[in-house]
């Protein structure tokens, strides 16, 4: 498998510091409001690369930190006249339930908080500050940028670029601008900690380096993100990181292009923003997580209702392939060893489609086209007279890669209840005749591959 390092700009081998075991850390949610469709990104993405591992055989340690003390949250439970923690705890428990509903395998990820990390914070920094690596001022504690050899290497910037576009307050107490807090100093009514500094709290770029590598080890195979994250957030911890152990951060850096709504930058201020909670309201969350892996990770995506609309229906032929393959599973008898093994040899061809695009830098937009050629197959090519065993090992095939692609996971019953309902819509439109309408939704029938039939006993329907 080649995987992209944003740190060397170019696609890389894959090789696991263990043999048959990855490391992966992917940096979490500010828990203080509902995450939304940019937050969903990475959440999705990693998710999916790390399904796609477990499919390979590989063991996966998997992280995704909670930051439950910051700026935003304290601001958050001044607003509601509450606690930080009331606030954080609130809202992991919101995390949670989008991330499941997104199909996001929770119950394999660990979720550690900074909060719960507060020793293990001060003695790092404590570290830093003996090595001479960073400083006390005034009851902070920053990281000293200059003491760090290789500064910028991620993002490709040059500290002396870095300190030219600063902007230095009057009331500077940094040796450097750019330096950046490892812990700040209380101000009054904030939670804080006792430290060797006074009472304060950590900053949040050394957060992710101490859970990362409390959990997974002082060099990790994997750390992602969105692409946003890439400076100065990674950049700091790898400064931070290395100068504490003197080892490599990293072997591999992940980002994940950002999303955009209708065509513009995501922003509040131009009210074009989304929570999942709120898309939830008008799709069910699997429509979005085929959304979000549609496309290669490191392009841009472009979210609007009218797409959405579009991948539903993409994801409902799926359904719809799947419901005639156990259809036809139900009713064949069939036993024909050299048929059986001339359609077996067959779906090997799609398996082995599906991991090369896989293999290739997580290309989902191709792997999700293998998916798509398998379901015609199956369409095409697959009948009653079709050997029980092949389409049993056709079967097998298809919940494989679709379970690596998180997707698949509602029952029949629930797709058949939506056709009925669509149905039911139809004749009503068509008792008021509005035929426009009526032809409409037969038409977004016909496109899931769901064939109308009106008979003397009312509609009918079947799968094409």
């Amino acid at each position: 498998m080649k995987l992209y390092n944003t740190l060397s700009r170019k696609k890389e081998e894959f090789i696991p510091i263990k043999k048959d075991e990855v490391n992966m850390y992917v940096c979490g949610p500010t828990v203080y409001n509902y995450i939304h469709v940019g937050n969903a990104r990475p959440l999705v993405v990693f998710d999916t690369l790390r399904r796609y591992f477990k499919y390979s055989g590989y063991k996966v340690n998997y992280v995704v930190n909670f930051t439950d003390i910051d700026d935003k949250l304290i601001k958050k439970a001044e607003e509601e006249d509450t606690t930080v923690k009331k606030i954080a705890d609130k809202y992991i428990e919101e995390y949670l339930k989008d991330s499941r509903d997104l199909n996001v395998d929770e119950d394999d990820t660990m979720h550690p908080k900074a909060t719960e990390n507060i020793g293990e914070i001060i003695k790092y920094i404590k570290s830093l500050v003996d090595k001479g690596f960073a400083y006390e001022s005034e009851g902070d504690v920053y990281f000293d940028v200059e003491k760090s050899a290789n500064y910028g290497e991620l993002s490709k910037k040059r500290i002396e670029d870095l300190v030219a576009g600063a902007r230095v307050d009057i009331n500077e107490i940094k040796k450097n601008p750019i330096d950046f807090a490892l812990w700040k100093a209380a101000k009054p009514g904030e939670p804080s900690w006792k430290s060797p500094w006074g009472e304060g709290r950590p900053g949040w770029h050394i957060e992710c380096s101490v859970m990362s590598q409390r959990y997974l080890g002082e060099t990790l195979d994997i750390h992602a993100g969105g692409a946003d994250l890439q400076f100065p957030h990674h950049e700091n911890e790898i400064a931070q990181s290395e100068s504490y152990t003197g080892k490599k951060f990293a072997n591999y850096w992940l980002h994940n292009a950002m999303i955009n709504i209708n065509d513009e930058k995501m922003s509040k201020s131009k009210g074009n923003f989304f929570t999942v909670r709120e898309i939830s309201e008008k799709f069910d969350l699997e429509v979005l997580r085929f959304f979000l892996i549609s496309a290669h990770y490191r392009k841009p995506l472009n979210f609007t209702e009218e797409n959405m609309e579009q991948t539903k229906n993409a994801l409902e032929r799926i359904y719809n392939g799947k419901d005639r393959l156990l259809n036809l599973i139900e009713k064949s008898t069939e036993v024909d060893l050299e048929k059986s093994e001339e359609i077996k040899q067959n779906i090997d061809k799609f398996i082995r489609a599906f991991e090369e695009n896989m293999d290739d830098d997580l290309n989902t937009a191709d792997a999700i086209s293998s998916v798509f050629e398998l379901i015609r197959y199956i369409n095409t090519s697959l009948d009653e007279k079709t050997p029980k065993d092949a389409l049993e090992y056709t079967k097998k095939a298809l919940f494989d890669l679709t379970d690596v692609l998180g997707i698949l996971k509602r029952e029949a019953e629930e797709v058949d209840s939506e056709i009925e309902e669509l149905i039911e819509k139809r004749n009503k439109a068509r008792e008021n005749k509005d035929y426009k309408l009526a032809d409409s939704i037969r038409d977004e029938l016909l496109e899931r591959g769901i064939v109308l039939e009106d008979t003397a006993d009312g509609v009918k329907w079947r799968r094409a």
